[in-house]
């Protein structure tokens, strides 16, 4: 495999406006994703929706190409960004590493690299935690991945996400969104348009498996701090 990172961030957000730019520690929050991302030592750039961002990234010597504006997802940005870096196709997978995740592993892209190489069959690759605690099961913002997993299994095929509540004894894999395509998968995905379980349950990663593609996830140790809210930031602060 020959895998680019790419870092999609628009600073538009409902719940907190500019937050690629917000500060952790001195630093903005894209950069410290751009970073930690470059850490793993895979080829890195940020796909951006707004000249800010860009001149961000520029300024610590990195790359970052902008995007239309009006995409309608992050997986439309790094598509745009993946054809204008790479138009003879040379990257033949596509990591998508999200830009409010300050403090992810650099390992958490590499493993996603990793399943892409060894399961032929798997279109697109993701993460998994368990579950922080039991309210995560009846938590609508905790995506659940149910998954073909057998016991003492670290890596399975993916049959459904969703936002509703889980019930059983088994504890319950919480999805991590960073995802690794294959390049004509991607192209194929973001051709489509969304689709009824996508709307429904607002999760992009159904319109995939309604396609018949087959999803792949790895189980990770710890689920990386997602800065979501003000609250989130605070939380990220405090660690930098």
């Amino acid at each position: 495999m020959n895998p680019l990172i790419l870092i999609p961030a628009r600073m538009a957000a409902t719940r907190l406006p500019n937050k690629p730019l917000a500060d952790i520690g001195g630093k903005p929050m894209i950069v410290r994703a751009y970073q930690q991302a470059e850490a793993s030592g895979l080829p890195v750039a940020v796909a951006a929706g707004d000249p800010e961002i860009v001149a961000a990234i520029e300024a610590i010597g990195g790359r970052a190409i902008l995007t239309d504006p009006d995409l309608p997802s992050g997986s439309d940005r790094i598509r745009a960004a993946v054809d204008a870096i790479d138009p003879e196709g040379d990257f033949d997978a596509v990591i998508n590493v999200q830009g409010d995740m300050p403090f992810a592993d650099p390992g958490l892209a590499t493993a996603c690299a990793a399943i892409l190489h060894g399961e032929p069959s798997c279109d697109i690759a993701t993460l998994v935690a368990i579950e922080a605690d039991l309210s995560d099961r009846t938590n609508p913002d905790v995506v659940k991945a149910i998954l073909a997993l057998g016991e003492n299994e670290r890596q399975g095929r993916a049959l459904y996400f969703t936002r509703s509540t889980l019930y059983g004894d088994a504890p319950i894999w919480r999805h991590i969104g960073v995802y690794g395509y294959r390049r004509a998968a991607l192209n194929r995905f973001c051709a489509a348009p969304p689709s009824p379980l996508e709307r429904r349950e607002k999760l992009e990663q159904l319109r995939a498996l309604e396609m018949g593609m087959q999803i792949w996830a790895a189980v990770i140790d710890e689920a990386p701090l997602s800065v979501d809210n003000p609250a989130d930031l605070e939380a990220a602060r405090a660690l930098a």
